[in-house]
């Protein structure tokens, strides 16, 4: 039976007589759990932060009507020519409209469904915007304002105004940062649109919207779901997309292709629309995490390296512990306490020092135009990283222990004091 109060007492004395190889021993834990900490934060904050800025403004399915040639021709129809091979060119797109035919009964049959986390209408248009002399073309999309807030983080991306003063104002406008500043427009101004029938709507710039993209900075503006049904000269059932968010981001595609076979309706999901962007989340990710094992594999070697030679230190130690009754299971017992002493030590104040270093980063200021919303670096302090670090300090230093003290337990007492 292992004296556990002794055992300790004498790991206490070990330690602390080699105070400065045992500092050593546990900045080394220290600085391995605190490089882990900080990196894998950091670098996972930074890839989140790319991700939301893709998928916040990415439904999950989008469903919409393709303008598309017609698949059946004349040539096709007529039976003196079927069966056969038909080369037709030139063929233009049928004369459709683009809006989704039935779609707020689709969109009703959507928010029923249990895996829908919700469904949003729009109706996309383009226009022209004039101001004065300045005409410029773009694209116009109505949204039902509390529906884009609440599924896609809309506001994160206003940068002047706000969703509730487009939601209340019905002639109002929010306009893309580049393009308001193309025609000199402040919050409050007047400018009028555009139809593609040449029909001009009064309407007041409530805000600016700051996607991070230019190209779309440039050209998109946001009214009112019955404002911009107003515009096109449309009833309040005519919607040309519909943006639907998933409680699992996995089912997307199977439903896309469900919904496209039985509503007769073009119908993307995120992984075919975002398909390199998710690619390189991958690549990115799999650095992260092979960054961070490699550092903590090597603060491993190094805590091994330390042990090892305060063990060899210790040899007249271990010789006089076996001279006076100590069995060899009590010399490992006291140098793998050792161990997780400096194990345990060294892993806590790393995690604090790691969890300081990342609170540091995350005051850093971060200003760039292209993320509007991010205003400091961005660290993700999940609690997963967090035990993993504490768990690897005391799993490294209990291997890094073993090892070394398995050799002093079989140590021969009489040839260390002979060569003494």
């Amino acid at each position: 039976m292992i004296n556990w109060k002794v055992i300790l007492g004498i790991s206490r004395k070990h330690l602390l007589s080699k105070f400065k190889s045992t500092l050593t021993a546990t900045l080394g834990v220290t600085f391995g759990i605190t490089a882990y900490i900080t990196l894998v934060s950091f670098m996972t904050g930074l890839n989140q932060m790319l991700d939301n800025l893709i998928l916040n403004q990415t439904p999950h399915i989008h469903i919409y009507n393709e303008v598309s040639p017609s698949k059946d021709q004349p040539i096709t129809l007529d039976q003196l020519y079927s069966p056969g091979e038909h080369l037709i060119h030139h063929i233009k797109p049928k004369f459709e409209k683009s809006n989704i035919y039935n779609g707020l009964p689709l969109l009703n049959y959507l928010r029923t469904r249990e895996e829908v986390s919700g469904a949003t209408p729009r109706l996309t248009t383009q226009i022209f915007y004039l101001s004065g002399a300045i005409e410029l073309g773009g694209n116009l999309t109505g949204i039902n304002i509390p529906e884009e807030v609440r599924l896609s983080g809309f506001n994160d991306y206003i940068v002047e105004g706000s969703p509730e003063a487009l939601n209340n104002t019905e002639n109002g406008i929010l306009l893309g940062a580049g393009l308001a500043k193309k025609m000199s427009l402040r919050p409050g101004d007047r400018l009028q649109v555009s139809n593609v029938k040449g029909e001009v709507f009064p309407l007041k710039v409530v805000g600016f919207y700051q996607s991070g993209i230019a190209d779309i900075d440039n050209i998109q503006s946001y009214v009112n779901l019955k404002t911009a049904q107003r515009i096109v000269g449309e009833n309040a059932t005519y919607i040309t997309d519909i943006n639907v968010k998933l409680k699992d981001l996995t089912l997307a595609p199977e439903m896309a292709r469900d919904i496209e076979r039985q509503f007769q309706v073009d119908a993307r999901d995120i992984q075919e629309a975002n398909a390199q962007f998710e690619t390189g989340t991958n690549i990115r990710n799999l650095i992260t995490y092979a960054v961070s094992i490699t550092l903590l594999i090597v603060a491993g070697f190094g805590i091994y390296n330390i042990l090892n030679m305060l063990i060899y230190e210790k040899m007249n130690d271990i010789a006089i512990l076996k001279a006076t009754g100590f069995t060899g299971k009590d010399v490992q017992a006291v140098f793998m306490s050792q161990a997780m002493i400096i194990g345990g030590v060294g892993g806590v104040s790393g995690l604090i020092f790691g969890l300081i270093l990342s609170l540091l980063i995350n005051q850093v200021p971060f200003n760039t135009e292209a993320l509007p919303t991010i205003s400091t670096y961005p660290i993700n302090f999940n609690p997963w990283y967090y035990l993993i670090g504490i768990l690897f300090a005391l799993l490294s230093t209990f291997i890094a222990g073993y090892l070394p003290s398995k050799k002093a337990r079989v140590i021969d007492p009489v040839r260390i004091i002979r060569g003494n």
